[in-house]
Order: C-alpha cells, then sequence, then structure tokens
C-alpha cells in the first residue's frame, strides 16, 4: 500500500530514507529549509566500522558492519565514487602502537581480520608516512563523499522549506539531526566536531587513522583532480558544548599538530575550509531508528560519528518498518528504549505497536 510520508531532515540520513521510500512507491515530502547543510556537510564520510570502533561498541561495530555491506549497491545506484582501499590504523610511537594493538585484540575477538604492517611495510605502501612507527590494514572498509552522495539523493527526492497545507501524512519521519523536536530533543544532544580541508600533491592513498601521542585523528583522501592536486580531509575533534558550533583556534591547531606528526607533507598542503558542526549524540552512542509512542512517528536520528556509515541501513530499516508496522524493532536502536517501562517490561505509552 502506498503511504503519504514526511521526512523532516534533509542530511544524509533524512535523504537516504526518502530515496528508500520512493522505490518502494510511497509519497514522499522531505521538509528542510537547509538541505544537506548539517553534520553531513561536514562529514569526512568514513565507512570505518572496524576501524573505528571501541570497547563497549559491540552494537555499533554489528550496525556498521551489517550497512557497510550495503553501501556498493547504494553508491552504484546514486552513482558516487566510493574508494573501498580499506583503512590503514597507525601509531606515531610505542605508546600509540599499543593503542593500536588494544584495538587489534578487540577486532579479533569479534572475528574481524586485520594486518599488522612494520613501520617498513607502511612506508612501502603509504610513503608520505614515514614518521609512523607500525599499525595495521583493516580491508574492506572506505571512504564516500558526503556531499557528493547528498547532491545525487538531491536530484532524486523532493526537498521543501516547510510542509505544504494541504499536504496530510500518514508517516512522518524526524531525522533532524542534533535538534530533534519535542518532546524529544532530550534524547539527543549535540557534539561538536571541528574538520579541515587540504589540497595536496602528495596525499595518502587511503583512509588513515592514527594515534598520535594519545590523540585520535584521521586523513581521508579523495580523488586526484586533473591537475594532480588531491582533497585531504582532516579530523575531527569532538567536544560536548552548550553553545552553537564555531571553529576555534584551539580545535584547528590540535588537529593540525597531530596531523602533520603522521604526514608530514601537510606541511606544504594549501588549506581550503575549516568547518563545525554538531554530531548527535545520545545517552549510550546507539542511533534512534524506530517507532516513537506517537501513532504513525519514526525516528531516525542520534547517528553521533556514524552518520555517513549508517545511511543505507537506516533507510533500508525504516523503510521495512513502515512497509510492516507491526514488525519488531532491533532493541539496539529502538527510540522507546530510553521510555519508562511498565512493569510487565512493555513501554509505558505503547501507542504505535
Amino acid at each position: 500500500m502506498s503511504l503519504r510520508v514526511t521526512v523532516r531532515g534533509a542530511g544524509i540520513i533524512g535523504l537516504s530514507v526518502a530515496e528508500e521510500l520512493l522505490r518502494r512507491g510511497h509519497l514522499v515530502r522531505v521538509v528542510d529549509p537547509v538541505p544537506a547543510q548539517g553534520a553531513s556537510f561536514a562529514a569526512a564520510g568514513m565507512l570505518s566500522p572496524a576501524a573505528e570502533v571501541w570497547h563497549g561498541e559491540d552494537d555499533v561495530l554489528r550496525l556498521g558492519l551489517a550497512s557497510l555491506a550495503l553501501w556498493p549497491d547504494f553508491a552504484r545506484r546514486l552513482g558516487v565514487r566510493l574508494a573501498d582501499t580499506g583503512t590503514l590504523v597507525v601509531g606515531a610511537d610505542a605508546g600509540d602502537l599499543q593503542q593500536v594493538g588494544r584495538q587489534v585484540d578487540l577486532l579479533a575477538r569479534h572475528g574481524v581480520q586485520v594486518e599488522e604492517w612494520s613501520r617498513r611495510q607502511v612506508v612501502e605502501r603509504e610513503p608520505s608516512l614515514d614518521r609512523v612507527v607500525g599499525g595495521v590494514w583493516v580491508p574492506g572498509e572506505g571512504s564516500v563523499d558526503p556531499r557528493q552522495v547528498c547532491a545525487a539523493l538531491l536530484e532524486r527526492v523532493r526537498v521543501e522549506p516547510e510542509e505544504p497545507a494541504d499536504w496530510r501524512a500518514d508517516v512522518t519521519v524526524i531525522a533532524t539531526g542534533a535538534v530533534l523536536p519535542e518532546p524529544h530533543r532530550h534524547l539527543v544532544r549535540g557534539v561538536r566536531g571541528e574538520i579541515l580541508r587540504v589540497r595536496t600533491d602528495d596525499p595518502p592513498s587511503r583512509t588513515v587513522r592514527g594515534w598520535v601521542f594519545g590523540e585520535a585523528v584521521y586523513l581521508v583522501p579523495r580523488r586526484r583532480g586533473s591537475a594532480g592536486l588531491a582533497e585531504v580531509v582532516v579530523g575531527a575533534t569532538s567536544e560536548e558544548h552548550d553553545d552553537r558550533p564555531v571553529v576555534t583556534a584551539g580545535g584547528v591547531l590540535r588537529l593540525l599538530a597531530a596531523a602533520r606528526v603522521l604526514w608530514p607533507a601537510l606541511d606544504r598542503a594549501e588549506l581550503l575550509e575549516t568547518t563545525a558542526r554538531d554530531r548527535p549524540g545520545t545517552l549510550d552512542g546507539l542511533p534512534l531508528i524506530g517507532p516513537t509512542d506517537r501513532p504513525g512517528e519514526w525516528l531516525a536520528a542520534g547517528h553521533y560519528r556514524h552518520g555517513v556509515l549508517l545511511a543505507p541501513l537506516t533507510a533500508r530499516l525504516i523503510a521495512e518498518a513502515v512497509d510492516h508496522p507491526y514488525s519488531a524493532v532491533d532493541p539496539a536502536v529502538d527510540p522507546r528504549r530510553f521510555t519508562p517501562r511498565e512493569p510487565g517490561g512493555t513501554h509505558a505509552l505503547h501507542a504505535q505497536r
């Protein structure tokens, strides 16, 4: 049955949800006065569920791996480039390499295979990283350009600044990033991230995640242009705050200082852009994907630093739930997990199911 669906929010999550619903034959309106200008605009586009995972993030890894498997078809359908050269995780000194080793041990417990590289092996494959002491390569991972993805989605999805007065939706999907409407506002908070973009003739050939004297930094190369220059995204800071997200001198200095230890060629790169946006964080670090306690209302929000990675999976989960409203919802991402429950274990408000 074809339904009328309003999607509030035109970042990569809202647009991906809308595109999937349209493909399934639903009538969809996306509402956003400034489409694709939030966290999606700043995002580096890493598709690195294993390289980013840490202790206590089993569900994040599970969801990330499931969504990573959907990305090749998703990128092909949109006509965007998917870089699938894997992720290189490196350490600047022996202490940093121990941090990499702890991550390797964690991935081994999850059955994720990696290749350990000595300093010589790193430099053979990535000559521009000649100051690191070693690392591991995580195959099968990659990156996309979120701005390119959003542009492709905007060609397929109709976005309006406000919902038309004569439009009556059967279903509303809220995908408004770090600021949710009431009564859901408390479920998501803004976590500021600052990111840099530079242009260089000596980029790394794959995504690099590094530890530099205990501080995390990443480098994400984009395709070279006709002049042989490539863009590299350098990120990212993470800061809890109550103000609007702005680029700070301290944030830029921290990123540059850490990145140039791993990648000395940064000194010669042209600084193109500095950007700050709020990532949508939740209490448990997991997204909100599923029904609320209001009939016909769904959330697709709270993806924190995994919005780009989880976009195709989120779109599929929301579309499946819209098509089959009484199907089970993954408890790890069910928005109602923060709702008080009755003694029998059911949600106190049970309007949706």
